[in-house]
């Protein structure tokens, strides 16, 4: 129960960190949303044995972690946590793809490793500059400069409950774990049929809970469409930063630098 209370706090602590103030805190959520979604497209779109023409893109989640002020232990954390579902995607290109690419001294290494690593550094661009999106913006603003930017309605709110709902799945599981604790003692009460009654009750319990919360919010009015009171304005310095970024990724992947500066910083030769 203790580590399902420490880690409890945690859950919400991402979007707190969306209430500081930086120079990226202060940025239109649909200028981060549009060049984020840019970099991540730049990004997965090269081939799959491309590792050095990615190293230069980490400059656009590096300066945008420094000038937003964010914990890098947090978001490294964070991190961490989902590498294993990547992995998972590449832990057998190493057995099927064997093809010898590379020569480091009297090491060759195939194909299947370098694409792998590729994949593991793509997880950490794509999911890092996610992070920090959502860190420095807000998921209830992003949602507002979705709506904003012309997405569905439907898949807005859609986004925008399952967030919720997901601090009442967090809230329900810490009374459980609490009963739990308070009617067992050391390690009685965690066995497989326990764990799986308590998982059933789990569901029924948020379920419940989120049915009433739709009630209360019917009684209040609402009629299927979230209305978010944000004034969203892009200035000078939200086109600066667009056009900015807008540029310096379609450069990284385009023009060329991204494979000098990789063979730079890596000492790669392909």
């Amino acid at each position: 129960m203790a580590r399902i209370e420490s880690s409890f706090p945690d859950f919400g602590y991402l979007d707190s960190l969306a209430s500081r103030d930086s120079p990226i805190h202060r940025l239109d959520p649909r200028v981060k949303l549009l060049t984020t979604l840019l970099f991540i497209v730049c990004v997965v779109s090269f081939d799959r044995y491309a590792l050095s023409p990615l190293l230069p893109f980490a400059i656009y989640p590096v300066v945008l972690l420094t000038l937003a002020k964010l914990p890098p232990g947090y978001l490294l954390r964070k991190l961490l946590l989902a590498s294993p579902f990547a992995l998972c995607i590449g832990i057998f290109n190493p057995l099927f793809d064997r093809a010898i690419l590379l020569h480091v001294g009297s090491l060759e290494i195939s194909g299947g490793w370098i694409s792998l690593a590729s994949i593991m550094l793509r997880f950490v661009l794509t999911v890092a500059a996610a992070l920090i999106l959502v860190a420095s913006s807000g998921f209830d603003s992003l949602c507002l400069a979705l709506a904003r930017l012309g997405a569905p309605a439907a898949f807005v709110v859609q986004l925008l409950l399952l967030h919720r709902y997901l601090f009442v799945l967090g809230d329900e599981a810490l009374r459980l774990a609490r009963a739990r604790a308070q009617r067992s003692f050391g390690r009685h009460g965690i066995e497989l049929p326990v764990v799986a009654s308590l998982l059933a009750q789990l569901l029924l319990r948020t379920l419940d809970r989120a049915q009433r919360i739709y009630l209360a919010m019917k009684c209040r009015g609402f009629d299927g469409e979230l209305r978010l009171l944000r004034p969203l304005r892009i200035g000078a310095t939200d086109l600066c930063f667009l056009i900015g970024w807008t540029a310096a990724l379609l450069c990284l992947r385009f023009v060329g630098p991204a494979p000098m500066i990789g063979r730079a910083i890596g000492g790669m030769s392909w």
